[in-house]
């Protein structure tokens, strides 16, 4: 979804490819909540300085040519807009127990991944966890019941849905992929579905000689 018409509140909508199916299989979607962003604002053109006065100070990023909507949910949403607390004037910090993930193929343990906010966040709807290639193992989300308040499949460079996994929890349990032949790093993304914040870790697979 997209505003058309920044002079006016007029939007358009396309489905994404998730979208789609869901329509074919049920004949009707269910949308129960949505999210926005300003992924396409360039706060950068916010000139506090304009010789005119304040009432210019953002007219040059009024006046940018707005993004029509995309069907890729994989190249949007980027900067989610969320509601914090009053008095919160920063994106609050998502700290995880480990800085990267280096494992055996054959590795057979438990890879747990806690995440933690600071300051509180995430307690209710919890976190999204992308792995950029699901080809490496499986991300399982673990410790929230009933939630379904992702966000988008992958959004960091030019990762696709097709090869990218998600799940969403408090905690979340990574399994290797016992079939690699070759030694295998992706990216492990973990997302607040409250706080908006994120953070990124590298996920190594390896295949011992």
């Amino acid at each position: 979804m997209a505003q058309i018409d920044n002079r006016t509140v007029t939007v358009t909508a396309t489905l994404t490819k998730r979208g789609r199916e869901l329509l074919a299989q049920n004949g009707s979607l269910n949308i129960t909540s949505f999210a926005l962003s300003d992924d396409e604002i360039d706060y950068d053109m916010y000139q506090p300085t304009h010789p005119q006065g304040s009432a210019f100070y953002d007219a040059a990023i009024i006046n940018t040519p707005v993004l029509e909507p995309f069907s890729d949910e994989t190249q949007n949403l980027k900067y989610k807009l969320v509601t914090l607390n009053s008095g919160v004037t920063s994106i609050p910090t998502i700290t995880l127990g480990q800085t990267e993930i280096r494992v055996s193929k054959t590795y057979t343990g438990e890879v747990v991944i806690t995440p933690s906010t600071n300051p509180s966040y995430n307690t209710v709807s919890g976190y999204t966890a992308i792995l950029a290639n699901k080809s490496v193992g499986t991300i399982i989300g673990e410790l929230l019941n009933g939630s379904n308040s992702s966000t988008i499949p992958s959004f960091f460079g030019d990762t696709s849905s097709s090869t990218a996994q998600t799940a969403i929890g408090l905690r979340f349990r990574f399994v290797p992929n016992g079939s690699l032949t070759t030694t295998t790093t992706t990216t492990l993304t973990i997302v607040g579905n409250e706080s908006g914040g994120s953070v990124s870790i590298p996920v190594t697979v390896q295949i011992e000689n």
